[in-house]
Order: C-alpha cells, then sequence, then structure tokens
C-alpha cells in the first residue's frame, strides 16, 4: 500500500521552502508520494492577495514537474468550502481505497492542532510528519510523545510567501527563492505587482 504524505498549502505562490520540505519528506521518511494539496480560495474571505485557484495549481505543477515523487493535487476544489482537513482525508481514503494518506505539517501548526476539527479522528486513523518551524508557543503535551507523531529532521525554511509577494511588488529581485519555473510564470503572468 502506497504511503501518501499531504502538504496543505496556499501556495501563493509555491516557493523553494516548500519545495525543500517536500522533497526531504519524499526522500527522507517512509512516504512514498506527498501530494501538495493547494488550498481553495476561501469564498467568504476577500482576500485581493490570492490568487486564483488554478493559476496557484499551475505553479505547483511547474515547481514540481521534475520530482517524481512530488504530485500537484486539487482535491479540495471540488469539496463543500469552509472545508476541514478531516473533510478531505475521509473523501481520498474513499476515492483511492488502495493508497495510506497522512499529513505533513509545520510545528507552529501542530501548537494549534488541537483546535482543529476532529483531530482526534485523524490521529486515530493517520500520522501526522512534522518538519520544524521557528515559532513561538509550546506543543501540547498529549502531542510530545504521541506514536501518530513523527517528527523528520528537515531543514529549517523561514520563507514566506508573504514576503515574496511584498518584494515582488516592490521591484525587488527574489528569483532565488522561486524554482526557476515558478519565476517565469509569476513574471510573464505579470503577479504580486
Amino acid at each position: 500500500m502506497k504511503k501518501i504524505g499531504l502538504y496543505f498549502g496556499t501556495f501563493n505562490p509555491i516557493h523553494i521552502g516548500h519545495l525543500t520540505i517536500a522533497n526531504h519528506m519524499a526522500e527522507f521518511s517512509d512516504l512514498d508520494e506527498i501530494w501538495m494539496v493547494v488550498t481553495p480560495h476561501n469564498p467568504h474571505k476577500k482576500k485581493k492577495t490570492l490568487l486564483d485557484n488554478y493559476h496557484r495549481l499551475e505553479m505547483v505543477y511547474r515547481a514540481i514537474e521534475s520530482y517524481p515523487k512530488l504530485k500537484p493535487s486539487d482535491v479540495e476544489f471540488k469539496l463543500p468550502q469552509p472545508n476541514y482537513t478531516v473533510h478531505t482525508l475521509v473523501h481520498l481514503q474513499e476515492k483511492y481505497p488502495d493508497k495510506e494518506f497522512h499529513l505533513i505539517m509545520g510545528e507552529d501548526n501542530l501548537k494549534s492542532f488541537h483546535k482543529w476539527k476532529n483531530y482526534e479522528v485523524i490521529l486515530e486513523k493517520h500520522n501526522v510528519y512534522v518538519y520544524p518551524r521557528i515559532a513561538e508557543g509550546v506543543v501540547k503535551t498529549q502531542f510530545s510523545n504521541h506514536s501518530k507523531i513523527q517528527r523528520i529532521n528537515a531543514p529549517i525554511m523561514e520563507i514566506s510567501s508573504t514576503f515574496i509577494r511584498k518584494s515582488i511588488a516592490e521591484g525587488k529581485n527574489i528569483r532565488p527563492l522561486l524554482p526557476a519555473t515558478v519565476w517565469k510564470y509569476i513574471d510573464e503572468m505579470n503577479f504580486y505587482k
């Protein structure tokens, strides 16, 4: 049975931090594939800075084309909004009964994991792979030595999409932070200007 790690994000835009972590999970954990799940625009939130779903999916697709273990996923585009991770997991498990799905999250998310909808259900059926982040706050004791939570010693990547968007708007050259294919797409489409 293939083990799939789900790496959720708005990927607005996807950058080398996302790519480094996804690739590290694919190469240095027991996961067979990493699906980059593009989080759809929440129709109830007015976010001018969030590019259209398909543009963000396209950037993910371009970024990971040459990484066979990484796959773009638009699974959440078709689910009712607002959507919860627990629902996505149920949907995927039903659609792909021959695969095992697990979550990938940064340590910053683990700190608020106890507030997630049905987090106990998630932990019952899925493993959580945690990569390190520099963040305030403390991980709840219940998650410190949980059998379903694995810490992966991935490189610490503190690059933010917000910083990238802001820098592009200010006319800064931030090309080293983006896969070349993504930079080219952003430049051609005139995004974030």
